[in-house]
């Protein structure tokens, strides 16, 4: 059997709970297939939205106290956490087969002296129009950026992840043959000092995050499952062309083709764990998610 990561983006998850729920149950039928076959899973969601809005939220109330964007991850992560749960144990359900879904609470070790620190350039949260988010940048001080062409959004720190503090949790669950769901949003970011592990205000990239979990677990594959069936270069244009299989070597020299906001972060976080590891990794759509997890979809980033 093998061992897959798969990194899935918190946009996908929905607007709301209610759109959300419903949107996961078409990620329990796309990881079925795995399920079926006994593999081993790791699943690593996104959180970028709906980390911005409980940030929001308390921020906007004048009867709830101000809440530390490190909590607001952790918070995140437990009720995205259930929703795949809950999504998973149903479809195992319909489809007469047991196994153990788990979700982690998880803390990933960054460095303080990391560059993003000083560069915030991670979205979060909703998107605003111009005015609006002028304003924000105003009177809340935040770092207000134009993301992709759909609006203004906050940008926070996205420093690179070092370590996972509950890897050996994960890896104990995986050899009890649970699913598990970890690091989400990233995990929620952890600097150390004289006073131990502490939260700082962050968010890390979840596929970076995803790459880091794959390594450290020895997984087989990392899949990353975003809004495209493929990697293009430049993309959106008459010129765009399809990458199906890649080596990382070609791929550092195509990077200036990829937005930082968008598809390269996915593919630095592709090419590390492929580079560190040796195995592949691949990045497709959640409705070719099937195919990807065979390497007959997607495209397909080898180390040679």
């Amino acid at each position: 059997m093998s061992r897959y990561v798969i990194s899935l983006g918190g946009n996908a998850l929905g607007k709301d709970p209610g759109e959300q729920r419903e949107l996961l149950k078409t990620v329990a039928y796309a990881i079925l297939p795995l399920i079926e076959e006994g593999h081993s899973i790791v699943i690593v969601h996104g959180n970028g939205p709906q980390v911005g809005m409980i940030n929001l939220a308390f921020n906007e109330s004048d009867s709830t106290p101000d809440m530390p964007f490190a909590e607001c991850g952790a918070m995140s992560q437990g009720y995205i956490g259930y929703h795949i749960q809950n999504a998973i144990m149903n479809i195992l359900k319909k489809s007469s087969m047991h196994r153990n879904v788990t979700s982690v609470v998880t803390q990933v070790l960054v460095d303080p002296a990391d560059p993003a620190f000083r560069h915030p350039t991670k979205p979060i949260g909703s998107f605003y129009n111009e005015a609006e988010a002028k304003k924000m940048a105003k009177e809340q001080g935040y770092d207000m950026i134009e993301d992709a062409g759909r609006g203004y959004r906050r940008v926070i720190a996205s420093p690179k992840p070092i370590d996972i503090l509950e890897k050996n949790s994960i890896l104990a669950l995986l050899e009890e043959n649970h699913i598990v769901i970890a690091a989400g949003g990233g995990g929620i970011p952890v600097i150390q000092d004289e006073r131990g592990y502490h939260g700082v205000d962050a968010v890390i990239d979840k596929d970076h995050a995803s790459a880091k979990m794959a390594e450290i677990i020895g997984a087989d594959e990392l899949v990353i499952l975003t809004a495209v069936d493929h990697v293009y270069l430049d993309f959106n244009t008459e010129n765009q062309k399809k990458l199906k299989r890649v080596t990382v070597g070609e791929l550092k020299t195509l990077l200036e083709h990829f937005k930082p906001g968008s598809m390269l972060p996915k593919i630095e976080a592709c090419m590390a764990f492929t580079e560190a590891t040796g195995r592949p990794s691949v990045i497709s759509s959640l409705e070719r998610a099937e195919d990807a997890f065979k390497r007959k979809s997607g495209t397909i980033i080898v180390s040679s």
